[in-house]
């Protein structure tokens, strides 16, 4: 049998992380003439939440798949399914045909991603892993900071269909280069499905992350609390079918592990951190400062920058002082950046939010791709694609779950900040945030206007504070185990 040629697999491996990358920030940028070409403002949303939903709920059933049947298939099946999706969403006609192709999309991302990180721990030794994995956030980074620019080119010289049949040429290279350079030896695939545990599994996601999302909505109370029995049911139901499973869908044994569980729940609290830091900084940029759409994305690029350097310091850090002092140091950086956002002045110059963002993203790198090394390394080889898409959800369900209290404490400051001010209405609030709409306000409302948004998105950022004072918390509640390296 011939061996795999691991750089040209390794760089399938890239070629797919940066076409995730860049799938998750350019359709922001293209959103707004989407929206205006197919007439769809009032479900706009649902273009970004179908994704995400449907890679979550996706995830758990890769991981197991390629577990029992291997990594090639189910690998070749995601990069396709992803291309597929892009196809199609680039040929949509209306909003309703564009949400259904995302869902496609979305379901070949909840392959794509989990398995690449897992196919890195196959190919590579625990020494050299975590500078590939390093490598890996590098390419997600790029793709991060060029795709609103190439987002906003191609919307101007082109047309918004191209913003997804960009990757359509990534993704079938990528194919490619799998098929005919990754060999791996058969899997046993007579175990059996575990269709019961992966059926209440889907359910608790579904349930689960549509009650976070109507979370603050104002839904009908009615459906609010229907949703949040059929979680605490499939819950139970559940933990009762893994129990019985001979082969179950999610081995109990690993969350038994409370190194695996603490770092996979401080995974999921801190992907809600950079969320939130994430998406209120250019709003912060634009409505206080003042600054244009252009830049005040530009922002947080330090962060993303600064997040390949974490990856790459994380071998460093883990033989000077371990996973427990590494998790407490970068946390502490964590504080220290959100405290500096919790007392600045109303009016802080753009250089303080970049070297913010600088400090964030190394703490961030470090903290997101210790988490995924540690995983694989904490569970038999045999369960090594589970841990990597258990690891994959946490981040998925921290962002989903975070983004919603966050809109809850942000959206609920903003409302006692306009009750305190009889002239000011939630319309000028739509206006201030945006430095291009701020210029057609009356001169005298622009300072409240942007008191009222200072006082909103500090009220973020105090969530964020407790957040990753909880992390800390959670960090204490386990003892470091000793891995063995070769």
């Amino acid at each position: 049998m011939k061996k795999t040629n691991v750089s040209l697999v390794t760089l399938a491996i890239f070629m797919t992380t940066f076409m995730s990358g860049v799938e998750g920030t350019i359709v922001s940028t293209a959103m707004p003439t989407i929206v205006s070409d197919l007439n769809g403002l009032e479900i706009m949303n649902w273009v970004v939440s179908i994704f995400l939903l449907m890679t979550a709920v996706s995830t758990p059933l890769y991981g197991k798949l390629a577990d029992s049947i291997g990594r090639k298939p189910v690998f070749l099946f995601g990069i396709a399914l992803f291309v597929i999706g892009s196809s199609l969403c680039g040929l949509a006609q209306n909003m309703v045909e564009l949400i259904v192709f995302r869902a496609i999309q979305g379901l070949g991302s909840g392959a794509v991603q989990p398995v690449a990180i897992t196919l890195i721990a196959d190919l590579y030794t625990l020494q050299k892993r975590a500078k590939l994995l390093g490598l890996n956030s590098g390419f997600w980074g790029v793709a991060s900071v060029i795709a609103p620019l190439l987002g906003g080119f191609i919307v101007q010289h082109l047309s918004w269909h191209w913003v997804f049949y960009i990757n359509v040429p990534i993704g079938i290279i990528a194919f490619l280069l799998v098929i005919f350079y990754l060999k791996e030896p058969k899997h046993n695939a007579k175990s059996k499905l575990d269709l019961q545990g992966t059926t209440w599994l889907v359910i608790l996601l579904l349930a689960l992350m549509f009650f976070l999302q109507d979370l603050g909505e104002n839904t009908n109370i009615a459906i609010m609390a229907v949703l949040a029995l059929l979680v605490a049911v499939s819950v139970i139901a559940f933990f009762k079918t893994e129990k019985r499973a001979t082969d179950p869908m999610m081995p109990l044994s690993m969350l038994k592990n409370r190194e695996f569980l603490a770092l996979n729940l401080i995974t999921l609290l801190i992907c809600g951190v950079v969320i939130g830091f994430e998406f209120y900084i250019p709003t912060w940029m634009q409505g206080i400062n003042g600054t244009n759409a252009s830049l005040a994305g530009f922002a947080v690029t330090p962060s993303s920058l600064m997040w390949i350097v974490g990856s790459f310091i994380l071998g460093w850090m883990f033989g000077r002082w371990g996973i427990k002092r590494t998790y407490d140091y970068m946390l502490g950086v964590l504080v220290i950046t959100d405290l500096v956002l919790l007392l600045v002045p109303i009016y802080t110059p753009f250089w303080v939010f970049c070297i913010v963002a600088a400090f964030n993203g190394t703490a961030f790198g470090v903290i997101t791709t210790a988490s995924q090394v540690r995983s694989q390394v904490l569970v038999p080889k045999s369960d090594i694609g589970v841990a990597t898409s258990f690891n994959t959800l946490m981040k998925y369900l921290g962002q989903t779950m975070m983004i919603s209290i966050y809109g809850i404490a942000f959206n609920t400051s903003v409302a006692h900040g306009l009750a305190k001010h009889l002239g000011l209405t939630q319309g000028m609030m739509n206006k201030i945030v945006s430095a291009e709409n701020a210029k057609t306000l009356a001169a005298d409302t622009i300072p409240q206007l942007r008191q009222v948004l200072l006082v909103g998105l500090k009220a973020v950022y105090v969530v964020s504070l407790i957040v990753i004072i909880v992390s800390i918390i959670l960090n204490r509640t386990y003892r470091e185990q000793k891995i063995n390296t070769k």
